[in-house]
């Protein structure tokens, strides 16, 4: 069957997106292939509608038991025999399994990578007719990666085993190092290298100094995402919890998500999430690497994450449906300190070394005043043109900076005065003349500096400390103890200047200029009641409700309102795979309700 047919037939789609008809070619070839593709670019359907096209069985090595079931279902809702290898199944379901793949009834086997160094399982894939190999999240191969993965490591006995049978590995992130150690640790042979433009043009990015907790700015943010799926990192499983249930006092729908909590537990989250059951998951990064939910509308870091590789791939799991989705970092200067004493932990190796500088990268990105696209795609040696309103510095190019020496050289000598002894939350106290008892029995409402600084309240105070620590005026020691630097003395002394973001000390407005986009001009009440048929046709079926059809499927028949089969094989999603099973139901509704 000529691949286009396959194209509309299953994935109910009228062509190709840029890069994925020459990494198939490539495998329909037998050629080895490395892409690196952005998440929501479709990196998926580049193996598996090459596998429809050959004979035998595609072996697709994953990291994630909940990735890898997810993806099985997607495949079997579209018609593809498709199968998992894990320790979820039992032995006769295992068994089941090998036998259907003895028969040739399987198209794609997924397992993990630990299953390819098990001899009876290497055994049993020497029995079978192994069109090609592919490795997804293939940047957990490298271990200059920031998920490198032991067992990722072994997967040259891959082309030891199999060495004619062609390997395509799939990553969203890899800088040029990262790359070229995955092609040599997986021995790809003259590889087809593919390489997508790293810039979602869908996708918000905004990055804001956390004021306080960032509860408050949370809670905003949040006000225009009514009814929408996201995800909020953080990063202990204690704030996980604590920011779910503040959350939930405030009548939004979230949960908690970490990898302390029990299996049976974090199952059910994921599932809740995925089936549209509740709208928010509050996690650490323990959550959400490859999860195939397409509807997620915004992700949040309440802290800075440890690299951009991190961070990016984090966000990429918004929007992936191509529709317009936002993202948030909160961050304040506390978080890097936070960030470097973890990693002063490790052992002394050349990775420690590594792991600062990929910190740095992130730091830069969280503070800077350039486009954020731009900075994302100069790290991966990728060249953008800027983001046309889409991240925070082009929506507010020309924000003002003012002076702040004044009140920095009364808050670090508010820290000399103290003997270098207290927390910054103690030493704003001082500067705004507080009655708190400590202060009084320490007798530090006799210095000088006690009640100099009621000018600013003290979230701009804890603003200002932050500000001095990225400028490494001061340092945090043991018990969050603030110390001066001798950069620090220097501005006491008056030989330097300081300044910031006049907005970091004001609340920002929004800006009003908005682009006008797809998602603004479908019918919301025909997408609910579409909606509402998705779920329970998911429910019935047992499968999550972007399997159906994506939130991009049901805003297209919203405003197509088709009245027949011709016309719903029209929207974008819809093959006739997923018309036989679904379609009559959605025209039966689109004829009641429009």
């Amino acid at each position: 069957m000529e691949k286009f047919t396959l194209l509309e037939e299953y994935f109910g789609h009228k062509k190709f997106r840029p890069l994925q008809e020459e990494v198939i070619d490539a495998i329909i070839n037998k050629q080895d292939a490395l892409m690196i593709l952005p998440t929501g670019g479709g990196k998926s359907l580049c193996y598996q509608l090459p596998s429809l096209l050959m004979d035998g069985v595609t072996v697709v090595i994953s990291p994630l038991l909940a990735l890898m079931h997810d993806q099985v279902v997607a495949l079997r809702a579209n018609g593809i025999s498709a199968a998992m290898l894990s320790s979820m199944q039992d032995r006769d379901e295992s068994s089941q399994i090998e036998q259907a793949l003895f028969q040739g009834q399987i198209k794609l086997l997924y397992v993990a990578p630990e299953r390819l160094t098990n001899p009876y399982f290497l055994r049993l894939l020497h029995t079978l007719n192994i069109n090609f190999f592919v490795v997804d999240e293939a940047h957990c191969v490298s271990e200059w990666g920031h998920e490198f993965r032991e067992n990722y490591r072994q997967l040259f006995l891959i082309k030891e085993q199999f060495p004619s049978v062609a390997i395509a590995a799939f990553t969203a992130t890899a800088t040029h190092a990262v790359e070229s150690d995955i092609a040599s640790q997986l021995g790809l042979q003259n590889p087809k290298r593919v390489r997508g433009s790293l810039f979602r043009s869908n996708l918000t990015i905004k990055s804001i100094h956390r004021i306080k907790d960032g509860r408050e700015q949370l809670l905003d943010f949040l006000k225009s995402q009514a009814k929408s799926a996201g995800i909020i990192y953080t990063l202990s499983r204690k704030s996980t919890e604590s920011i779910a249930g503040f959350l939930q006092m405030r009548d939004i729908d979230a949960k908690a998500y970490h990898a302390g909590m029990p299996t049976q537990e974090k199952n059910a989250v994921y599932s809740d999430f995925v089936s549209d059951r509740i709208q928010i998951v509050v996690a650490t990064i323990a959550f959400g690497m490859g999860i195939d939910k397409s509807n997620i509308r915004f992700v949040v870091h309440m802290t800075l994450p440890k690299t951009l590789e991190n961070f990016y791939q984090e966000i990429g799991r918004a929007g992936r449906d191509g529709l317009d989705a936002e993202t948030l970092l909160l961050f304040s200067a506390g978080d890097v300190v936070q960030q470097k004493m973890f990693i002063a932990d490790l052992p002394e190796t050349p990775y420690k070394q590594h792991a600062f500088n990929k910190l740095d990268s992130m730091v830069r990105f969280a503070q800077g005043e350039v486009c954020r696209h731009q900075s994302i795609a100069n790290y991966f040696d990728d060249t953008i043109v800027e983001c046309q309103d889409r991240c925070d510095n082009c929506l507010s190019p020309e924000i003002k900076r003012i002076d702040i020496t004044t009140p920095a050289r009364k808050l670090l000598s508010a820290i000399f005065r103290t003997n270098q002894s207290y927390g910054l939350h103690y030493i704003i106290d001082i500067l705004r003349g507080s009655k708190e008892k400590r202060i009084l029995e320490n007798h530090h409402d006799k210095l000088s500096v006690y009640n100099i600084g009621l000018e600013y309240s003290k979230a701009q105070w804890l603003t200002i400390g932050d500000r001095l620590l990225e400028l490494e005026a001061v340092s945090i020691g043991e018990f969050k103890v603030y110390h001066l630097s001798e950069f620090g003395a220097e501005i006491i002394r008056g030989l330097h200047t300081i300044d910031l973001r006049e907005d970091r000390l004001t609340i920002k407005k929004e800006s009003s200029k908005k682009t006008k986009s797809f998602s603004d001009v479908y019918d919301a009440d025909i997408f609910e009641h579409l909606r509402e048929l998705r779920k329970d046709i998911a429910q019935t079926n047992n499968i999550p409700p972007y399997i159906v059809f994506s939130d991009k499927t049901l805003k297209e028949l919203s405003m197509a309102l088709p009245k027949n089969k011709r016309e719903m094989l029209e929207v974008h999603g819809i093959g006739e795979i997923k018309f036989e099973r679904y379609g009559d139901e959605f025209l039966e509704l689109i004829e009641e309700i429009s």
